[in-house]
């Protein structure tokens, strides 16, 4: 269904107490309410560095920025549309020569850490924005650093198992694999009764991740500062990826473009399953061979032996650490209307993007296409959120192009792995 837009007696039930905050110099000092403002006569200009797509997603955070005014008229919201690719720089460039930052920015969970330990981030630890926040927890924790609290979800992403409900219909399969050895095993049903192939393992970092915390592994410890991507349950996992490529349950991945030839012979119903997020749910359902989203079915990505794990993506707002403690109130009493259980359930319905509010949830469980995804969400892991975490999926995408492409030693090359970290991503953490 497609929803309206919150109502004035929803906005009002955003105006809580709004408070002149302190900490506006980024040093995670605690910030306090200090007494109620009236939402009528809170005044600041805002820029806000957008970085959705701005044709497909802009329009609707635009509707929403009009339905935040008709309570706080005097809070002028410049929005701004920065491509994604350079959001992050630029920010980085403007936040150290300390002019042209903007006040709100829409950052990747991996920037929040990098942006604080660098100081550019207002800690919103005491604001209004975190009292009774009702965040789910995997994507709340991309935005804690040191202890402090520097932004907040605006929408979350995570991988989960995509599978073609004709096809499986088609095999005889009933219900989707919880496990990877199932997998395995409805791959070859797959191939015997509908002509095509199982699974395809795409081979990049982030999407062997599930491989690697199916059997409990991890890629660093950042409590003990140690490196631990070449651990015993990180090869183990690898290992099942790889031989799901070396049985012929999955094709070997297009060594130069592995992402598109799997969404190619996905849409076409050439391969029946693959492990993928949110984002591409309008772009399957769209296609003229696939059959619509009834044909599409979504389920937690496969386990191992330690259980099911995906990584979480997504994106938060963090405010700017170089603001006075006006437009502070004026930017957190922004993000809390953006936030709300209401304005995500409506960016939900108009753009499928996954809400981060648990409360939004209860207000689109009529809308399959985000239902479908609370179970994937519910086995996301956060990932290790410290500055350098950015760095991570260079190496780890050379791992897995040379282990599920070149068919490598599992083993040695992610002991390989472990010394690029070691070398070239957190030097300062020690090998095993």
């Amino acid at each position: 269904m497609r929803r309206t837009l919150p109502g004035t007696a929803g906005i009002a039930a955003l105006a809580l107490v709004l408070a002149a905050c302190g900490g506006g110099d980024g040093d995670g000092g605690d910030n306090k309410s200090s007494g109620e403002v009236d939402p009528s006569s809170l005044s600041a200009e805002l820029t806000w560095w957008d970085t959705s797509d701005p044709t497909n997603e802009g329009p609707a955070f635009k509707e929403l920025i009009k339905k935040f005014n008709e309570e706080y008229p005097k809070v002028e919201i410049n929005y701004q549309s920065v491509p994604f690719d350079d959001a992050q720089n630029k920010f980085k460039t403007a936040a150290e020569a300390g002019q042209g930052a903007p006040d709100i920015l829409r950052a990747e969970v991996a920037w929040v850490p990098e942006f604080a330990a660098a100081g550019h981030l207002y800690a919103l630890d005491g604001t209004p924005l975190l009292e009774d926040a009702d965040f789910l927890e995997t994507p709340m924790s991309s935005n804690v650093y040191d202890g402090k609290t520097y932004g907040v979800p605006q929408v979350t992403d995570t991988l989960g198992l995509m599978y073609n409900k004709a096809l499986f219909e088609k095999a005889g399969i009933d219900a989707p694999p919880t496990t990877w050895k199932e997998v395995e095993e409805d791959a070859k049903l797959l191939k015997q009764k509908a002509g095509v192939d199982g699974i395809y393992v795409n081979s990049a970092g982030y999407f062997v991740l599930p491989f690697m915390y199916g059997e409990g592994g991890d890629l660093v410890d950042s409590d003990a500062k140690k490196i631990v991507v070449g651990s015993d349950e990180n090869k183990a996992g690898i290992k099942i990826a790889q031989d799901l490529v070396k049985s012929g349950a999955a094709p070997k991945p297009d060594a130069n473009d592995s992402y598109g030839t799997m969404m190619t012979l996905f849409k076409e119903g050439k391969v029946a399953m693959i492990v993928n997020g949110p984002w591409e749910v309008a772009n399957i359902t769209k296609a003229p061979e696939f059959g619509g989203f009834e044909n599409l079915g979504i389920a937690p990505v496969p386990g191992g032996s330690a259980g099911a794990g995906a990584p979480v993506g997504g994106h938060n707002y963090v405010v700017y650490s170089g603001m006075d403690d006006a437009k502070a109130a004026a930017a957190t009493a922004f993000i809390k209307f953006m936030t709300s259980a209401e304005s995500e359930a409506y960016i939900a319905d108009e753009l499928g993007l996954l809400p981060t509010n648990e409360a939004a949830y209860d207000l689109v469980e009529d809308n399959e296409r985000i239902t479908a995804w609370k179970s994937a969400l519910d086995v996301s892991v956060a990932r290790p959120w410290i500055p350098e975490g950015g760095l991570f999926f260079g190496p780890l995408d050379d791992m897995a192009t040379r282990v599920l492409v070149q068919g490598a030693d599992v083993s040695a090359t992610l002991d390989k792995t472990a010394e690029q970290y070691k070398s070239d991503v957190v030097p300062d953490y020690d090998l095993p």
